[in-house]
């Protein structure tokens, strides 16, 4: 007997602009914030007094608690209904925002911090799977990409808003933009979205609670290496449990009867390889952009606001060519421009790392800068595309908040490895111990990238596939046959 949670339900036709902005303006307010701080990490490390430590949680907080709820939450979108979740989520985006403005020592900001993550993390997976329900099949590789775009314009303009905020008025500003946002998304998301439903299975607390131990765990232990000593027993039994508590969440989604990660999705070539290259991805960018950003306020001597506009040449590029790579990746391949973004990607991050120095003019930068915001572009929508193309409608929630879960964790991991790399290194933040501590950190972060190149050479070529072609089929069945991918 076929889930009735399943059936086809009659759907209001929306003007497909209203669908995309109902869609994105949340993701790119939880984006936004993955990288909103960057730029005020030097104005709190003397306005609080925040350690180099507390300033990668403030970071790492959002990150963490943003991947440690990411499943559980396009759960309950599959059992309570998709975009309940995602108003829900938007509104304790906002709470957390107001909480973090409100903030008067680190603990606090920390804290804060991790709300918005939670919040969030009912935002950015239902984003996509509540898009791509949303849109007729001829229009979601246009939808998509927009989408992608939009997702990497807010990882990618963090630093400016940050910036240009922080020169205006003072770092809280950057927590009460996100009030008015919130309260236009959630009734523009009401009017607009459907109340997509998947699943309703019993929520997979156990796996929610295995998973997110051994993430925490693990990132904790990282952070607090270089403090007490990598062989201090401490960290090596965090680390040993953080492992422990991973493999047995991957036990237990292996014998759940309704599994936050169901493990059949890593059957598919697409899927699997896909969220490597996210986790490496997220990890070698987003790791490198916490350290280059504070470079260039701390070495070069910029404001928060100069060293945003620096940035801009990076920063803007997937604004204008994600959406193309988005529309071009059904005709030329998602594999092709997946390697290709993480060859420039890497690349420039080579490039930079080998000329860093005290005494370096800025336009050098330009070009390798430019070069990142290309490969970076290239990355977010044919990966969208990747992840969904073999899948049916039924698991878009549950693949989405899987590579949304990998992809936080790339963040987390790569902000804790690159800082933990600059510290062990004699780093400061102060010009003369800045520099030699910052190379092999963003050396690091363009090696993972070029290796993530390679793995993507394993992809399907992604030629000739509708952006996400089995969803053309309504989602009346568990399971709904892939569409081949040459």
């Amino acid at each position: 007997m076929t889930d009735t949670s399943l059936a086809p339900r009659t759907r209001r036709p929306r003007p497909f602009a209203l669908v995309v902005a109902a869609a994105s303006l949340p993701m790119f307010m939880a984006t936004l914030d993955n990288l909103v701080m960057t730029n005020a990490l030097p104005v709190l490390h003397r306005d609080m007094g925040a350690s180099v430590e507390e300033l990668q949680w403030f970071v790492n907080a959002y990150t963490l608690a943003f991947a440690g709820a990411i499943l559980i939450a396009s759960a309950l979108g599959d059992r309570f209904g998709r975009r309940t979740l995602f108003v829900i989520g938007i509104a304790v985006f906002g709470a957390g925002s107001v909480l973090a403005a409100l903030s008067t020592d680190p603990g606090q900001l920390i804290g804060a911090r991790a709300l918005q993550g939670l919040g969030a993390a009912g935002v950015m997976p239902l984003s996509l799977a509540l898009l791509t329900g949303a849109v007729p099949p001829a229009r979601r590789a246009l939808a998509i990409g927009i989408w992608g775009g939009v997702s990497g314009l807010g990882v990618a303009v963090g630093p400016l808003i940050g910036g240009a905020i922080m020169e205006g008025w003072n770092w809280q500003a950057i927590f009460w933009i996100n009030v008015p946002v919130a309260l236009i998304a959630i009734p523009l998301a009401l009017i607009v979205l459907n109340n997509d439903f998947g699943a309703r299975a019993r929520i997979d607390v156990p796996g929610a609670v295995l998973a997110a131990a051994g993430v925490l765990a693990v990132v904790h232990a990282i952070v607090r290496g270089n403090d007490d000593g990598w062989g201090s027993p401490g960290v090596v039994i965090e680390i040993v449990l953080g492992a422990l508590l991973i493999a047995a969440f991957l036990v237990w989604q292996a014998r759940a009867k309704a599994p936050l990660m169901p493990l059949r999705l890593f059957r598919d070539r697409s899927f699997s390889i896909t969220n490597i290259v996210g986790f490496a991805f997220s990890f070698g960018t987003f790791g490198s952009v916490f350290i280059l950003i504070q470079y260039l306020q701390v070495v070069q001597g910029s404001t928060p606001f100069e060293a945003a506009v620096q940035t801009t040449p990076w920063t803007l590029a997937p604004m204008i060519v994600a959406p193309i790579a988005g529309i071009l990746a059904p005709r030329v391949g998602t594999r092709v421009l997946l390697v290709l973004g993480l060859v420039l990607q890497g690349a420039a991050l080579s490039w930079i790392a080998a000329i860093m120095s005290t005494d370096l003019d800025y336009p050098v930068l330009i070009a390798p800068f430019v070069m990142a915001g290309v490969g970076m572009a290239l990355v977010f929508a044919p990966s969208a595309t990747a992840l969904l193309a073999t899948l049916g409608l039924i698991d878009h929630a549950k693949a989405s908040g899987v590579n949304s879960t990998v992809r936080e964790l790339g963040v987390a991991l790569g902000t804790a490895v690159m800082t933990a790399i600059f510290v062990s290194a004699g780093g400061e933040l102060l010009p003369d111990l800045y520099v030699e501590a910052a190379r092999p950190a963003v050396f690091t972060g363009a090696a993972v990238l070029l290796a993530a190149a390679v793995v993507a050479l394993w992809l399907p070529s992604g030629k000739g596939t509708d952006a996400v072609g089995a969803d053309a089929v309504e989602p009346d069945v568990a399971v709904l046959e892939p569409v081949a991918v040459r």
